[in-house]
């Protein structure tokens, strides 16, 4: 009863944040962690203890396989190159760096620094899939950082465990060809299990025209995709990325317009409630692992600064190189797409959920040292780049000259639609010419698609035929719902057919757009 209060409590919390983060234009992620932290820091709060595992195969999978189907393999192919390097060489630079500096200012174990290192050495596809949604960025730097955070959190992830295996080993030699395979084992099995899901699950989707049961496949999909790889001692990471991002591409020709809608919202309100909430936990943990800390660590915060430092230093040094890749202006390498690619690497809820799932004991049965501090560092690390990075990450976009204007996209959207438009009359002159429909219908289609090609044409006021027509369009829709909850109240109709009423104008009014 106490942990459905505490998701409860969450729920609220995570909501009522991310409407004032709307309204003040605040990265949600950035807030949700200010209120954890703010609500953990009242007297008489109890300790927030959040199993790793919970994190692990409840939280992560969705979320992960929600940013991997938006990536487009398209755009990936042409920063494939940085990607590549960005994923394996920068996680493997950036936690020898990070393992070095926490020997040498923390006083941690060498094993467990190098753990530390394996944890903070990726980007987290959560927080910047959260924190870049609203921030319009040019393709390839958005592909870059996205793609990045994907495949470098699995590579780390991979390398957590070789890391955390040769920890807990006391005594035992450590291998580097057996470390080795292990690494191909986790990534390369995750990848085929990850691959042999996406297959069954397009033979499946091929077969099912059912609203409910695609929903259905649509979620379980990335769980059955960690659940195999895991339990089949791979990385379930890997496996639901890979899935996410085969599945993203053939999503279209596996579902009609209708599923995908359904799909979308469902999936849209799911990441809402796991994203809210996983980012409040990360602000509401942080106080109860500093509790847990032993006497002789008070310099942490300190300690965790300089490790965060030694992130970004070692992201732009890494960064600068590859920005020719990115933006090839004039053959120069570009300071502020480095800048701005460095600042998106945020730290985020898989670094936290990988901490948490330290063993407490050594193979020899003894407490592993340094745990404690390994997850207070990480906790911290995670809460200054989500706060810190997060809230000034528009500022550094807008300052680098990178931001896509709205009226760019704004007028990309129109001529990619007034294109859709004349290749839809284009066809119908073709059916006219072949006398495949009758000529009303013929005429009422092409009349619909002249008027939508009109929709530049200014009125005297100032709007346009498009928006006066939708404007009227959904006026009459508010009148027609109304209408229909008077005929409900006063007995006339049944709930059933109250509700499908509804949902039609309501798709109605969805396919109308915003005013």
């Amino acid at each position: 009863m106490h942990a459905v209060a505490i998701v409860l409590f969450l729920v609220v919390l995570a909501t009522a944040v991310a409407t004032f983060a709307r309204r003040w234009r605040i990265p949600a992620p950035s807030l949700l962690v200010i209120a954890g932290l703010a609500v953990a820091l009242i007297p008489g709060v109890p300790a927030l203890q959040i199993p790793p595992q919970t994190i692990a195969l409840v939280v992560l999978p969705p979320l992960l396989y929600a940013s991997a189907e938006e990536l487009s393999l398209r755009d990936l192919r042409a920063v494939w190159k940085p990607v590549t390097i960005l994923a394996f060489g920068l996680v493997f630079v950036s936690a020898a760096a990070v393992g070095f500096v926490a020997v040498a200012v923390t006083g941690l174990p060498p094993a467990m620094a190098f753990v530390l290192g394996a944890v903070l050495a990726s980007t987290d596809p959560v927080a910047v899939t959260a924190l870049g949604r609203r921030l319009a960025l040019p393709g390839r730097v958005q592909v870059l950082v996205q793609a990045e955070s994907l495949f470098n959190d699995a590579t780390s992830l991979v390398l957590f465990k070789v890391a955390v295996g040769i920890a807990v080993a006391t005594g035992a030699a450590v291998s580097l060809p057996a470390a080795g395979g292990e690494f191909l084992l986790l990534g390369g099995g995750g990848s085929v299990i990850g691959a042999a899901v996406a297959g069954l699950v397009w033979l499946v989707r091929r077969r099912t025209t059912d609203p409910v049961l695609e929903t259905v496949i649509a979620l379980v999909t990335p769980y059955a995709a960690y659940v195999l790889a895991e339990s089949a001692h791979t990385s379930g990471i890997t496996s639901v990325v890979v899935a996410g991002v085969l599945l993203g591409r053939s999503g279209r020709r596996l579902t009609d317009a209708h599923i995908r809608l359904q799909l979308h919202a469902v999936y849209a309100v799911v990441v809402f409630l796991l994203e809210s909430v996983v980012f409040s936990i990360v602000g509401l943990e942080l106080p109860a692992l500093v509790r847990d800390l032993p006497a002789g660590s008070g310099w942490w915060p300190l300690q965790a600064l300089a490790l965060a430092v030694v992130l970004i230093a070692v992201r732009v040094l890494s960064t600068l190189p590859l920005t020719r890749a990115v933006k090839p202006s004039r053959g120069r390498l570009s300071w502020r797409v480095a800048g701005v690619v460095t600042w998106a690497g945020t730290r985020g809820v898989m670094p936290l959920a990988a901490a948490l799932s330290i063993p407490l004991v050594a193979d020899g049965g003894s407490p592993l040292p340094g745990r404690a501090l390994v997850l207070v560092l990480t906790t911290a690390v995670v809460v200054f780049t989500l706060v810190v990075q997060g809230l000034s990450l528009a500022a550094v976009v807008n300052r680098s000259g990178l931001a896509l204007e709205p009226e760019h996209t704004a007028r990309e959207e129109a001529g990619a639609r007034d294109a859709l438009n004349r290749a839809a009359l284009s066809r119908v002159d073709e059916l006219a010419a072949l006398e495949a429909m009758p000529e009303a219908v013929i005429d009422r289609v092409r009349r619909a698609l002249n008027a939508r090609l009109d929709h530049s044409v200014e009125r005297p006021d100032g709007s346009t035929v498009d928006g006066t027509y939708r404007e009227l369009r959904q006026e009459v829709i508010a009148v027609q719902s109304t209408e229909l909850h008077r005929l409900y109240d006063e007995h006339r109709i049944s709930d059933a057919t109250r509700r499908s009423l509804q949902h039609d104008l309501d798709r109605e009014e969805a396919a109308l757009g915003s005013r």
